[in-house]
């Protein structure tokens, strides 16, 4: 992606992100986002560092005033990936495990609260999925009625599989999918 994209907000900047370089800036978004503590953004660093270094993986971020107020990083999806092999039984007990092939995953997208509800998720989602090569996408949310699932299924995104047990992780999660461009509003 070249140059940057401009949100209706004119001191609102979408642009390619080196999540790589500025891993620590989107940890904190993502920290108060998520309600993460110390210990998980530490190992949740190692994953992106390691995530980045994935073939087609590359990351948005939203500025503000220059501070990082969003970001969204995903690839194309294989099987072979950690999320892939924990999500592959519960899509295929749905019948829908042809959605790991040919699909773009968003790995994590998280604004600010202080920022959210300005569409900027919206941005950032349909900005990185705009160019991507696969013909739908797949995503992992929290298995709530939240405004983030909220905003997926306005995008076009259906539930594949519910009540998904990631280790590690206190709640359930869906895996949704859409197909690809992404419904606008």
């Amino acid at each position: 992606m070249h140059g940057h994209l401009y949100a209706p907000r004119m001191d609102l900047v979408i642009g390619t992100l080196d999540l790589s370089a500025r891993v620590d800036e989107a940890l904190a978004v993502q920290a108060v986002a998520f309600g993460l503590g110390p210990d998980e953004v530490a190992v949740r660093r190692q994953i992106v560092q390691r995530h980045m270094q994935y073939q087609g993986a590359r990351a948005l971020g939203a500025t503000a005033q220059g501070q990082l107020v969003g970001f969204v990083y995903g690839m194309p999806n294989s099987r072979t990936h950690w999320w892939s092999t924990v999500v592959e039984p519960y899509l295929r007990a749905s019948g829908n495990d042809g959605w790991l092939d040919d699909s773009f995953v968003i790995t994590e997208l998280h604004v600010h609260p202080g920022h959210q509800n300005r569409g900027i998720g919206r941005r950032l989602i349909t900005t990185i999925t705009d160019s991507a090569a696969e013909p739908r996408s797949i995503l992992s949310a929290i298995d709530i009625d939240s405004p983030a699932r909220g905003l997926y299924f306005s995008l076009g995104y259906v539930d594949l599989a519910r009540r998904v047990h990631f280790p590690s992780a206190p709640r359930p999660y869906a895996v949704m999918g859409a197909p690809l461009p992404l419904r606008r509003k």
